[in-house]
């Protein structure tokens, strides 16, 4: 029997159902269904239509409207830098753009003109050749990755599908009445697992715009934001990157509160998760359990849940086929058609991650990091530094942390204190993690360091360090890197 469309699901839902919760309003299924309908009707001569915008509905309808006339989606993360959004949008082709920053989309001189505007969206088009894609492509989504420059990632509205229809059978008996949407739209997990699942499962989406939810751009993240704004929303869920959920649970420690007994359930990915960190969060009423996904197999690939939960990232979902192969995780599924610029459709291919795993007993997946960043030390000790980065990450008074020592007899890391701290505690912090690692791959030496922001080139817009350049700045003080420091 095949599983019901985004689209057949809305169709069932009684006119006055609620669908979406904006700033301004509370979106019916029949007010959404019109909407997709007029919106689809001016979508009739665009290719490929790119999307940059706050969260809130009209991100989510214009989603929803671009996959139901048959057009690609091209989301743009608003932390985009102009030369990665002058990128995106000449490699895809777009020819249309929805967005509520206009002017951003002028000063890349690409040929857009302003043609009208939608709920608070301006309309934008301009005339320009196609563009090599993969049969089938329903959505582009471009990964900020390590180096700056964008990759598109072409993507199937079936194998989506798969992803979303995964995940909600995954978490089918968890009471989840309403969801919250805390990461960016155009940030994939959140397009199709915090916005596609749960509207097959017929849960209201909470949309508020990320300021409210205490994103503050180059300036950080305000936690207090994120509790004011799940105190009032009162979700059943809500997904998190641990820098986030870290965050947040050193707010409500510190302040003596506990999340909403409403939320039952947490997802968190991106990076490794060390276990303290889940189990202080749970402690403080945050429901958080670690899964895997990467943009090429559609998003979410493995998941913990209540009730079969390790210190890994959980079961593989059923839409998914995940084996191990040399050391290496690999994983086939029907998203996968190509990249920007390609026209191969390698959708029945293993798509290589890069990742280091094995297989638990119970069939669980645990990682072991990225074969790329793989360090062997001078004693010839192979360590994955994800490993020692997530116990150092454990520890409250370190908020950001990468670690070195390629050929090296031990360890070294370049961290970022919690503000206030001084040297001392960070050193005290650094003890603590080594009584939790071997000799082997306990820290050495350390050195502190400024947030790692995309702003001073340390970390990408979505907040992920780049470790190549933070080890590159450092090792030009490499003296003072290597310098002990007392731990």
């Amino acid at each position: 029997m095949s599983k019901p469309s985004l689209f057949e699901v809305l169709a069932g839902r009684p006119d006055e159902a609620v669908v979406f919760v904006g700033d301004e309003r509370k979106w019916t299924a029949a007010a959404v269904r019109a909407e997709i309908a007029a919106l689809g009707e001016r979508l009739a001569d665009a290719r490929v239509v790119a999307v940059l915008a706050d969260n809130g509905p009209a991100w989510a309808i214009a989603d929803l409207a671009t996959l139901a006339a048959g057009r690609v989606h091209l989301p743009l993360p608003s932390f985009f830098s102009p030369e990665q959004l002058r990128h995106a949008l000449e490699a895809s082709g777009a020819d249309s753009v929805l967005t509520d920053q206009p002017e951003r989309i002028g000063r890349l001189d690409l040929g857009f003109a302003i043609t009208g505007h939608w709920q608070g969206l301006t309309w934008l088009r301009r005339v320009v050749a196609a563009a090599g894609l993969p049969a089938g492509t329903a959505k582009i989504s471009f990964t900020s990755g390590s180096t700056g420059t964008p990759k598109g990632v072409c993507l199937s509205a079936e194998g989506l599908h798969d992803t979303a229809s995964a995940v909600t059978r995954r978490l089918f008996d968890l009471p989840l009445q309403r969801h919250l949407a805390v990461l960016p739209l155009g940030l994939l997990l959140e397009n199709v697992a915090g916005l596609h699942a749960p509207l097959l499962r017929e849960m209201p989406v909470h949309l508020p715009p990320l300021a409210r939810l205490g994103w503050q751009g180059m300036a950080g993240f305000d936690p207090a934001a994120l509790q004011a704004a799940v105190t009032a929303a009162q979700p059943g869920s809500l997904i998190l990157v641990p820098e986030l959920l870290k965050a947040w649970s050193l707010y409500l420690a510190t302040n003596g509160q506990r999340s909403a007994a409403t939320l039952h359930y947490v997802a968190v990915g991106g990076a490794r998760v060390d276990r303290s960190l889940l189990e202080q969060a749970r402690a403080l009423g945050i429901p958080a359990y670690q899964g895997y996904g990467l943009t090429e197999c559609g998003s979410v690939v493995s998941l913990n849940r209540p009730g079969d939960d390790a210190d890994d990232v959980g079961r593989p979902l059923e839409h998914a086929e995940i084996r191990v192969s040399d050391g290496e995780v690999l994983v086939r599924a029907r998203a996968f058609l190509g990249y920007t610029g390609t026209n191969a459709s390698p959708s029945s291919a293993e798509f290589t991650t890069g990742d280091l795993g094995e297989f638990t007993g119970n069939g669980h997946l645990r990682l072991a990091g990225r074969r790329k960043n793989l360090l062997i030390t001078s004693f010839g000790r192979n360590i994955s530094p994800e490993w020692v980065e997530a116990v150092l990450l454990a520890q409250p008074a370190i908020l950001q942390a990468i670690v070195g020592g390629e050929a090296e007899a031990t360890l070294s890391a370049v961290l970022v204190p919690l503000p206030g701290v001084s040297d001392s505690q960070l050193a005290a912090a650094v003890a603590a993690a080594n009584l939790r690692l071997p000799d082997y791959a306990r820290i050495g030496q350390w050195q502190r360091s400024a947030p790692f922001s995309a702003a001073n080139g340390l970390a990408t817009g979505n907040g992920r360090p780049r470790r190549d350049a933070i080890l590159a700045r450092f090792a030009a003080d490499r003296a003072a890197l290597l310098q002990p420091q007392e731990t």
